[in-house]
């Protein structure tokens, strides 16, 4: 049964999770390993064909701004985001985050990536099942909203195995690749705290 390691922080800290044969932590700016990975990642041609970033990682000094960026997301309460790695091993494979968080509305966005080399293993859909069970259990939240380009299905299974309902295509709502002046359409998915776990559904 996944489960929060025995260190149980506040909102403002992501905590460390284990369950699914992962270990989901908080990434480190000033980790060198950690900064080559993001840096990897965000140059990945697949990556970069399914997501626009704001401020684009070129460079090791870049990777390591970008996460320190994130780091003080999840400082402010914003976000949390969590360095992907196998349980067994300690080997990175990706990432996933619960962005956007409206203590108010009692919602948050996810988002995911997996190294190239990790996929085919559902790693994706195992850090979601891990990273939902947190976000309405730990932070006490109601709705999480998945959104992925339209034509994204390798994201739209992720969606769908983790028990995220598709719910209608948003129109223009993600910059297309490569560019921010360009629009792409998404597909919107979510999931309830009140709906069943993926393991539960018949």
């Amino acid at each position: 049964m996944p489960h929060t390691s025995e260190r149980t922080p506040s909102h403002h800290t992501a905590p460390e999770l284990l369950g699914h044969g992962l270990r989901l932590s908080p990434w480190d700016p000033d980790s060198a390993a950690d900064a080559a990975t993001w840096l990897r990642a965000r140059a990945d041609p697949e990556f970069r064909r399914w997501n626009t970033p704001l401020a684009p990682v070129t460079d090791l000094d870049g990777a390591h701004a970008s996460l320190r960026a994130v780091a003080e997301r999840v400082a402010d309460g914003e976000s949390a985001s969590f360095r992907v790695d196998d349980a067994a091993s300690g080997t990175t494979l990706g990432h996933i985050g619960v962005n956007a968080i409206d203590q108010i509305m009692s919602v948050a966005r996810v988002g995911y990536w997996v190294l190239p080399e990790a996929r085919g293993h559902r790693v994706a859909t195992r850090a979601l099942l891990l990273a939902a069970r947190w976000a309405f259990t730990g932070l006490g939240l109601h709705r999480l909203e998945l959104g992925h380009a339209l034509g994204h299905e390798a994201s739209c299974r992720v969606a769908e195995r983790s028990g995220f309902r598709y719910e209608g295509t948003l129109r223009g709502a993600m910059f297309e690749a490569g560019t921010l002046d360009a629009f792409r359409d998404v597909h919107l998915h979510a999931r309830l705290a009140t709906d069943p776990e993926p393991g539960e559904m018949r």
